[in-house]
């Protein structure tokens, strides 16, 4: 059902990927009058995600099992290899992580906050803020129609336009690495419940991935912090001793590129009338680039936010910080740990990167590790396993390291 867009709503929220939707379902369910404007006319398309999630997150928002389709397959094991093909193996004792179809999981949300009660706009772009009186009033799409809101969310990926409007401090720049995602028809010499992960030179500033599905095919990605990502992801796929293998043969059937956050949440994600949730508020993980379960997390708090601040006609940068507040409770530890570990990560060289596989497997940490759950709040997961013996070794190497490379 279309509303007039020059009525005003209660919400309006920009970008219709998993946390706007998400965002617009959990406002609908406090019956919050909600309008979802979406500038692709499909929901899910193009997908900028590989997909890979951890089940027990899925699991704590209520979304895991999943409708049949969804999930091409679960992990319990990953291989994590150097440029020179070194090997370190985590085997799992269950399944931890999942491979979804992006464009029907996106889809799924979308139509759960659709059947809240949210109405969505598709092929309809926000080209701007309606700003009044230091207030974030709702939003000028793009054919020039205004749509009039109480409180406006940005939730539409890499991108610091709208923040910018809102008087807020940007996306940090140093922070991106460029991604290029591929899926390819086959794959050879892979075990079908594992995830092949490639580390350094062969993606700088981040890593490759090859995420396999039982009929054969792939996904097949890296980001880089420099240079090209489509020259890396050919060299890997024709010159790493092991991923050329993997791939032999293989041809590409989709590709996709995109921008990844990884400084940390940006330090002010509210204004007068306004939130940011998921990407463009660098709500994401700064050592594996996941953002889907960091930005459903915040976009429920925003939700809860907003429907209190709409509740007392209160909408103002003091009311909405509460946001911010819970946003930081909720992330703040974990993510302090990840930016370590990625500058840690990114300060080794190829010869180190063989170092350390090769500690890790004479060391057992393997075993050390094969009975965690928790993936995605890996601040909270090292304190779980930092009492046995060869994780505290591990550290200790690991702290060696980041020292000698960091004077």
């Amino acid at each position: 059902m279309m509303q007039q867009k020059n009525q005003q709503t209660d919400a309006v929220i920009i970008g219709a990927g998993p946390v706007g939707s998400y965002t617009a379902l959990r406002l609908a369910m406090l019956n919050v009058k909600t309008d979802v404007y979406e500038e692709h006319t499909e929901i899910g398309l193009p997908s900028h995600c590989a997909g890979h999630i951890s089940i027990r997150s899925l699991k704590a928002i209520g979304y895991y099992p999943l409708p049949k389709g969804i999930i091409e397959n679960t992990f319990n094991a990953a291989n994590f290899y150097s440029p020179s093909g070194t090997k370190f193996s985590v085997r799992l004792k269950t399944p931890v992580t999942c491979a979804l179809n992006r464009a029907k999981f996106d889809q799924y949300i979308a139509n759960q906050a659709q059947r809240a009660g949210a109405t969505f706009h598709l092929g309809q772009p926000v080209q701007s803020l309606r700003v009044e009186n230091g207030y974030v009033k709702g939003v000028n799409l793009k054919d020039g129609t205004p749509v009039p809101s109480k409180i406006t969310i940005d939730t539409e990926g890499i991108s610091s336009r709208l923040l910018h409007q809102a008087k807020l401090k940007g996306l940090n720049g140093k922070g991106l690495v460029y991604a290029v995602e591929t899926e390819i028809d086959q794959v050879h010499d892979v075990e079908p419940h594992a995830v092949e992960v490639y580390m350094g030179s062969n993606a700088p500033g981040f890593y490759g991935w090859l995420i396999p599905r039982p009929d054969g095919s792939a996904k097949l990605g890296l980001a880089t912090d420099h240079g090209n990502p489509q020259t890396y992801l050919r060299n890997l796929m024709t010159k790493h001793p092991i991923a050329k293998r993997q791939v032999k043969g293989a041809k590409i059937f989709k590709t996709n590129y995109h921008a990844i956050t990884l400084a940390g949440p940006i330090n002010k994600a509210y204004s007068n009338g306004f939130l940011a949730v998921g990407d463009v508020a660098s709500q994401v993980k700064p050592t594996t680039g996941g953002g889907v379960i960091f930005g459903l997390t915040c976009g429920e708090i925003a939700a809860k936010v907003a429907k209190s601040a709409l509740n007392s006609g209160d909408v103002s940068a003091k009311t909405l910080s509460a946001y911010q507040k819970h946003c930081n409770k909720t992330l703040n530890f974990d993510i302090s740990f990840m930016l370590r570990l990625r500058q840690f990560l990114n300060s080794l060289s190829d010869e180190r990167w063989n170092s350390v596989l090769r500690f890790c497997n004479r060391l057992g940490v393997d075993k050390a590790l094969s009975d965690v759950e928790e993936i995605d709040y890996q601040g909270r997961m090292i304190t779980q396993v930092a009492t046995k013996p060869a994780i505290l070794v591990a550290l200790g190497y690991f702290g060696l390291l980041y020292l000698l490379a960091n004077p």
